[in-house]
Formats: structure tokens, C-alpha cells, sequence
């Protein structure tokens, strides 16, 4: 793939060139990212939205407890906790729950009962305050975040400070740059690379490249599962919403029905699903289930 915006990275996954200063970067989450609507957090959800994103959560969390023991309870840390809906539901389960990131107007909208559960600034400076404390934690949960800050390999490295032995790391990120996008690009379904999000998204992976970089900054992967892939629909130019912006809100509408059927499924049903998309490339999203090497261990 050649794009003058992005450069390859030892660990194969694509970053961006022209990257913006800490400063500005940090300016930008704080006082524009949750404000204006910008990214994929809204003021207000449709039912059939929320029910998709606890779906999403449940399921991803029914996956970690299946690794951790099903009846483990712990602490965990939600790293750029967003709109506070992970704490929600771990707490639900009986989990002690915190969470931090650049801004906490997220979680005083859709989940306001967590906001005392937030630490608002840098997630770079406050990690490496619990590092300090020697704070650590059954579950670290770090839901697309990664791809939008300007060291991910420092963040990686920086959390397996901060799980326990025998804990683990959940990581989400956009599967972005994959083998699907590139066809779609040669063969005219899409003229550009949709996917490039700048300045929100700052490096690109896919599940060869995760686990790459997982493995390079200390962690086993255990598992990868999918989410549903909302651009299958750009293989269609009936529902292409990339060539037809007009038709977004139909193939969003589309897969919301569909996400609900296959989570009516059940999580354990719908993770082997999503795991079989994740292991040929598909998801719009991958999570990543990964726990902190030990001597010997291999990913």
C-alpha cells in the first residue's frame, strides 16, 4: 500500500507522517472530540444504538471473563473509558471499576453515575501515576484508543505494568488498511481509502499487525475476535455508502438489525462468529485478549 499520509512500521502496522504535537493533540480530545460530535460518541443514541454498543460490551466482556474465570471479580482500569459504558457494565457484574481519559464529558452524558470513577488528563501522565503507586489491576480495558495516540508502542509497554500476573489486556482498534479495503480500492468499488481518519486515527491495524506489535511490547495473544463487518456493504453498489454517502445511514440502520440477530445468539455463539471473521480478515473492529509474557511463553 503507498499513500503519502501514512509510512509503514517495523511492526506493520501504518502510521501517520504528518502527526500533530502532544499539545495539539491533546487540545483536540479535550475540547472538540466529545463536543462536537465528531467522532462516533453522540449526545443521544436510538434505542436500537445503545442496545448495540451494551451488546458489543457484553459480549467482548463474556470473552474476558471466559479467560479470567467466569466467576473472577477484580479491578479493572478502563484506559480512555469514553462514555463510561465498560465501568457500567463491569460494575454491574460486581467489579470495582475506574477509568481515565483526556475528558470526562463522555461519561457525564450517557453514564453519569461513573463520573466519579473518571480521572481527567493526559492518559499518558495518569498512567504513569498508578505506575508509580504501584497500582495494578485484574483487567485493563483499552477500547479503541490505540490508533489515536502518538506512541502506541509506548502504551502497550506502559500497561503491562499495570496488570496483574494472570490479568488481562483487552484492546480494540478499527481494522483498518486490510486485504478487503485494498480490493476494494483496485477495483473501483472505492476511490480513496476511506478509512484514513486524520487527525483522530493516528496508526492503522489489522490482526497480523496487533499481534505483532502485542508480541514486540511484552504480551501473549490469547484470542481475537471481530465485530460485524459494516463495510461488506461496500462490495455492493446498491448499498455502497463510500461511492453514495446517501446510503450510510441504511447499511448503519442494517447492521444494527443485524448485530442484534446474531447477538440473540448469545455471546458465546457470537464470539465464535466474530472470531471466525477476525482468523480471514473480516470486523470493522478487532479485539484483542492479551495477557503479559512470562519467561518461556510464546505468542
Amino acid at each position: 500500500m503507498t499513500d503519502p499520509r501514512l509510512r509503514r512500521h517495523p511492526f506493520g502496522f501504518l502510521e501517520v507522517v504528518d502527526r500533530p504535537s502532544p499539545e495539539a493533540l491533546a487540545a483536540y480530545y479535550t475540547e472538540t472530540y466529545y463536543q462536537t460530535e465528531r467522532s462516533s460518541y453522540r449526545r443521544e443514541y436510538l434505542p436500537e444504538e445503545l442496545h448495540a454498543i451494551r451488546l458489543r460490551i457484553t459480549q467482548r466482556a463474556a470473552k474476558a471473563q471466559s479467560i479470567l474465570g467466569d466467576s473472577r471479580r477484580g479491578r479493572l482500569l478502563d484506559v480512555g473509558c469514553g462514555e463510561g459504558f465498560v465501568m457500567a457494565e463491569f460494575a454491574s457484574r460486581g467489579w470495582t471499576v475506574a477509568g481515565i481519559d483526556f475528558s470526562a464529558v463522555g461519561v457525564e452524558n450517557m453514564n453519569r453515575e461513573m463520573a466519579d470513577r473518571v480521572e481527567q488528563g493526559d492518559i499518558f501522565a495518569l498512567l504513569q501515576a498508578h505506575i508509580a503507586a504501584n497500582t495494578t489491576y485484574d483487567l485493563v480495558w483499552l477500547g479503541n484508543v490505540l490508533e489515536h495516540v502518538l506512541d502506541p508502542i509506548g502504551l502497550m509497554e506502559a500497561l503491562r505494568l499495570l496488570v496483574e500476573p494472570g490479568g488481562l489486556l483487552v484492546v480494540t482498534v478499527p481494522n483498518d488498511g486490510n486485504a478487503y479495503h485494498e480490493t476494494l480500492l483496485s477495483n473501483g468499488d472505492i476511490d480513496r481509502r476511506f478509512w484514513i481518519a486524520i487527525p483522530d486515527h493516528m496508526s492503522y491495524f489489522t490482526a497480523d499487525s496487533l499481534k505483532i506489535t502485542a508480541k514486540a511490547t511484552g504480551w501473549d495473544t490469547l484470542a481475537i475476535i471481530g465485530d460485524f463487518p459494516i463495510d461488506f456493504f461496500l462490495a455492493h453498489p446498491g448499498s455502497n455508502y463510500v461511492a453514495n454517502p446517501a446510503l450510510g445511514r441504511d447499511a448503519h440502520r442494517a447492521r444494527l438489525k443485524l448485530e442484534a440477530i446474531v447477538g440473540a445468539a448469545g455471546p458465546e455463539a457470537a464470539n465464535r462468529f466474530y472470531s471466525a471473521l477476525a482468523e480471514v480478515g473480516f470486523g470493522r473492529n478487532l479485539t484483542a485478549f492479551l495477557r503479559p509474557k512470562t519467561e518461556g511463553t510464546a505468542t
